[in-house]
């Protein structure tokens, strides 16, 4: 398996663990990233795209600590903002990523933890 097959395999993975997780969520099949966006998720009461405008400025860390720092993972409003966020991580490009010292591994890394703290780790193993 060469770089890009492996970057490939872990967006799939990432994008198809969303889809999973958003319907089980929220009770209905998952459409796409930019009908959720619309919906305007908060986590909080900080509105995501304040979260989003980081990763855009390269402040990824920073906004993935606030991120975790506030997340109610109980409220699954908030997990499918924290969905949301690390989505838009994983379509950066990997230089970008890089460069803001992040990795794709790490946004998968990161999507698995949510997951498995919002009580719903058997989504990975239907995944994987």
């Amino acid at each position: 398996m060469n770089f890009e097959d492996e970057k490939d395999y872990i967006m799939r993975i990432i994008k198809e663990a969303i889809r999973v997780l958003f319907t089980f969520l929220l009770g209905k099949t998952y459409v796409s990233v930019e009908e959720e966006k619309k919906n305007h998720y908060e986590v909080s009461g900080e509105n995501l795209n304040g979260l989003l405008e980081m990763i855009d400025n390269g402040k990824i860390n920073e906004a993935e600590n606030i991120l975790l720092s506030r997340i109610d993972y109980h409220n699954k409003h908030e997990v499918a903002a924290a969905a949301l966020f690390y989505h838009s991580l994983a379509e950066k490009e990997e230089q970008f990523l890089v460069q803001n010292n992040y990795s794709n591994e790490e946004v998968l890394d990161g999507l698995k933890q949510l997951i498995k703290k919002a009580g719903y780790d058997d989504i990975m193993n239907v995944i994987s």
